[in-house]
């Protein structure tokens, strides 16, 4: 049976670590090796995380040099053929792993799958389900971001990247996709396998006006990459506009929608079918410029509910 790894890093995020945790620990599948990976919290995550050290494989408390660090101490320690990371406010639904696992086995030349994943509050609550489709390694460069909580990965062609790049902190999930897709297939799966939770303090939440930023810095990035270079050059009036895209959707997100609406404009002048995809960003901008964000914060509110009935 294969072994899976997956890491948590965790920091005074003692509220949700729990049912994290107990996500893993819940799952059918038998050979996980489950390593948490805490920045020397304060809260009582360590109490959290001593509760069920025996059941861990490893665990340690001690300071770290941020997120990318701790996943990177965790991806060191990993002996599992498969991979991945659950950070400490997000879980899995039950038979994930499982169907991870199958998937790898039934697909040798995939390196990294990803399902389905719903969006919840701080109380749990569904408002959202995140349905993504199959990308290439073009779309990826061009910014179509997939939900962490739901990617697993194989070792192999993780260890033929140098993991996490501590330089970011808001895209660096989305900077290894990348890297991994370099050397097999990528392979979507219609199925919902997590939930990734959206809160006043997640970094998705409270800093999205910087996650922007580093879309430009991915692209400078790639563009260094001599494996990655001829793909850019091909793609390349369509990835920075998705740059601009993905910097003005996190600049509405952080409650500066005239800045949105300048960087939908950009992707707009670079590449008209990046930006026309994604009207709801000019619409909202204009919303929240001229004083009506209440309409949009009650078409919010009616989804919201309509998926936590």
């Amino acid at each position: 049976m294969t072994l899976v790894s997956i890491i948590t890093p965790s920091y005074n995020q003692a509220k949700y670590l729990e049912q994290t945790i107990l996500s893993v620990l819940h799952q059918e599948y038998s050979r996980i090796e489950y390593i948490v990976i805490d920045g020397a919290s304060t809260d009582g995550s360590v109490d959290i995380i001593k509760k069920y050290a025996g059941k861990l494989t490893h665990w340690e408390s001690v300071k770290d040099k941020g997120q990318a660090d701790a996943i990177n101490k965790g991806f060191a320690r990993a002996t599992g053929e498969i991979i991945a990371w659950l950070n400490s406010d997000d879980y899995y639904l039950p038979g994930t792993v499982s169907a991870a696992v199958k998937v790898f086995e039934e697909n040798p030349d995939v390196v990294l799958v990803y399902g389905n994943m719903l969006a919840v509050d701080e109380n749990g609550q569904t408002f959202n389900t995140l349905t993504y489709k199959q990308l290439t390694l073009e779309d990826l460069i061009c910014f179509q971001i997939i939900g962490q909580p739901a990617v697993f990965m194989r070792r192999s062609a993780l260890q033929k990247t140098s993991g996490l790049d501590p330089a970011f902190h808001f895209l660096l999930d989305h900077l290894l996709w990348i890297q991994i897709s370099k050397h097999g297939k990528v392979l979507h799966v219609n199925q919902t396998w997590s939930a990734a939770r959206y809160h006043a303090e997640a970094k998705n939440v409270a800093k999205a006006a910087e996650f922007g930023r580093e879309a430009f810095c991915i692209l400078e990035t790639i563009a260094k990459d001599i494996d990655l270079t001829a793909t850019l050059h091909k793609i390349d009036r369509r990835a920075h506009a998705s740059a601009f895209r993905v910097d003005a959707r996190y600049l509405l997100d952080g409650g500066l929608p005239a800045q949105a609406l300048q960087a939908w404009f950009r992707a707009l002048f670079i590449y008209p079918p990046v930006a026309l995809k994604r009207m709801n960003i000019f619409v909202s901008s204009l919303l929240n410029l001229s004083g009506l964000n209440k309409l949009r914060q009650f078409f919010l509110l009616a989804r919201r509910k309509k998926h936590s009935s």
